[in-house]
């Protein structure tokens, strides 16, 4: 009986295995170099923009009722010194709701004008509000809710041109079979804070490395999938939470897609400890060492240990 439990295993495994022979490194285009450059160049952009991750320069969760803030040492929220007034305002948290109310003589502004009271969160929008250099935001992560904010004058996001990365490889373009989820499906993510949410997952994309089998979960996002992956590079030479990777759905007709690991890249939690980024989940926390995409960052103010 044993020996027959056996034998029906190491079946349902070779089945598995064989009937994925059409799984593995993908064709590239003779311009595919140039497509990962020009990628890596968008995500420099990305970063660097106004309100990319690298201009980030606090996160500030609010109080329930009035919070103080400025770059005074007396207040509840502190700005970075010599950006705005010791004194600038208040933010007011009640029942879910933000009011900003600046001090008359500061000068912050939505729009281009000038502000009083100020509705920073009623529900579902984000406005963005400046006072020189400074730009920031309400950000809501479960029963927190939080003020981001972002410093356009930062010379080392000016200077910024890209994270060391692995040498572009066409072999880490892979042909992955698209396997839908049953409607509702979701996964566990729990983010650097240990929030958990239940994402919803479109589906499963199975691969193949040097011939065995790997799985990933995907997350449904706008018009994409989106992958959270650990892998055994994050030992020694990548992000040690981990990296992400958008995906395209299939083509209308076809139960497969694309995964690019050339375009594996960091979390911002790898370079900004001010974020919230999620982790992998376990299932995505594959046992092969994927030696392409982002490297970890360098001499940058990230996170410097996370579990893996």
């Amino acid at each position: 009986m044993l020996q027959r439990i056996a034998l029906f295993a190491m079946f349902i495994v070779c089945f598995s295995n064989c009937t994925r022979n059409d799984l593995g490194p993908a064709p590239v285009a003779d311009d595919y170099p140039r497509e990962v450059v020009e990628w890596k160049q968008e995500r420099v952009e990305s970063l660097s923009d106004s309100t990319g991750w690298l201009r980030l320069a606090g996160m500030y969760w609010l109080e329930e009722g009035v919070n103080s803030f400025g770059s005074g040492p007396e207040v509840d929220i502190r700005f970075p010194e010599g950006t705005i007034a010791e004194n600038a305002g208040t933010f007011t948290l009640e029942n879910g709701r933000v009011i900003m109310t600046p001090d008359p003589d500061v000068g912050i502004t939505y729009d281009g004008e000038t502000v009083s009271e100020f509705v920073l969160y009623d529900g579902d929008e984000f406005p963005e509000v400046e006072h020189g250099s400074l730009l920031w935001h309400v950000i809501v992560r479960d029963d927190l809710t939080g003020v981001r904010l972002y410093n356009k004058d930062n010379p080392k996001a000016d200077e910024f041109t890209g994270f060391p990365r692995y040498e572009i490889d066409p072999n880490w373009h892979h042909k992955a079979k698209y396997i839908p989820n049953p409607e509702g499906t979701t996964v566990s993510i729990v983010n650097v804070m240990g929030q958990q949410i239940d994402a919803v997952s479109p589906g499963i994309l199975e691969f193949k490395i040097d011939g065995e089998l790997y799985t990933l979960d995907a997350i449904e996002s706008t018009d994409r999938m989106f992958i959270i992956v650990g892998d055994e590079t994050n030992r020694t030479e990548t992000y040690q939470a981990g990296r992400y990777m958008y995906i395209d759905y299939p083509e209308e007709g076809s139960d497969y897609t694309i995964i690019d690991f050339n375009k594996a890249y960091n979390p911002p939690c790898a370079y900004n400890s001010f974020t919230t980024c999620q982790l992998p989940p376990l299932q995505n926390r594959l046992d092969v060492a994927i030696t392409a995409g982002e490297k970890r960052p360098v001499n940058w103010d990230g996170l410097e240990s996370l579990p893996i």
